[in-house]
């Protein structure tokens, strides 16, 4: 990496910027909707504090700790920033905040020009990096939030339960399974940006790669921007196709056609997934 190079212009800044376009241009973030955060290399975080003046700014309480990142870079969206409009000022939309020794607040190092400040959904972007980082042997950087109307309007007709919404979108589609093998995790409605719903999250995040929230999105995971990105393009797809086959159905879920257990562990075996069996009948 160039660590010369504007911090707007680094690679890492690139990949993020990237996935806010494809992920306004797909539709999920209506107005200010939906967010994104990664977690820096140590190489890349090397990077961004040759040219930062942060030593000594004041630290501002997350509400959350999270020991495991103490220290780290985050890369984030900012509170009432547009996605689409990343790539235009990258300076002024994104930031990134370094966590406290204790990883319970943070304080700017670059960005959010204009006196932007973090998405409100960063405690739930640091618990649930530094839970899918401890999972993922520190492979996990990214976490992506967004607002995929099919999925959303799902959790509006069917229990709100891990096994319930995933087995439904595992059968609706034979990708999905191969995106997802270890099933999605499900919180009921609650008020964005509150601890207890980054609390509910860490606790899905320790078993899966995604979580549905209901009547609000998905928050998904991933080692770099392609794979949550694609993670949430999968689920969102599968949901798109079950809500098309239910209403071809005249509303009911007695689909004629579906993927049975046996065809769910033939595609986990076929590929070598790590296939959730607690989900199956």
């Amino acid at each position: 990496m160039d660590t010369c190079s504007p911090v707007g212009e680094m690679e890492f800044v690139k990949g993020f910027v990237g996935l806010c376009d494809v992920g306004w241009r797909m539709g999920w973030h209506e107005r200010n909707g939906g967010n994104l955060s990664y977690r820096l290399t140590e190489e890349e975080a090397e990077g961004v504090r040759l040219g930062s003046d942060a030593e000594g700014s004041p630290w501002e309480p997350l509400g959350v700790a999270a020991p495991s990142l103490a220290g780290s870079l985050l890369l984030v969206t900012g509170s009432g920033r547009y996605l689409k409009n990343a790539s235009a000022a990258p300076e002024r939309e994104l930031g990134i905040v370094e966590l406290s020794p204790e990883g319970d607040a943070w304080r700017l190092v670059w960005g959010f020009a204009e006196g932007g400040r973090p998405t409100s959904e960063l405690p739930s972007h640091v618990l649930n990096l530094s839970v899918r980082s401890e999972a993922t042997g520190g492979a996990c950087r990214v976490l992506y939030h967004a607002h995929p109307s099919h999925l959303v309007a799902m959790t509006a007709l069917v229990p709100l339960t891990d096994r319930d919404v995933t087995l439904r979108l595992w059968r609706a589609m034979t990708e999905c399974v191969i995106a997802c093998p270890r099933g999605l995790g499900v919180v009921p409605w609650a008020v964005p940006g509150s601890a207890e719903l980054a609390e509910a999250s860490s606790e899905l995040f320790r078993t899966y790669d995604a979580v549905v929230w209901a009547q609000h999105g998905l928050f998904a995971s991933g080692d770099g921007f392609d794979e949550a990105l694609g993670l949430v393009h999968a689920v969102e797809k599968a949901a798109e196709i079950y809500c098309l086959a239910r209403s071809m159905n005249a509303g009911s879920e007695d689909f004629p056609n579906t993927i049975d257990d046996d065809g769910l562990r033939a595609i986990a075996h076929r590929y070598d997934l790590p296939l959730n069996e607690a989900l199956l009948d």
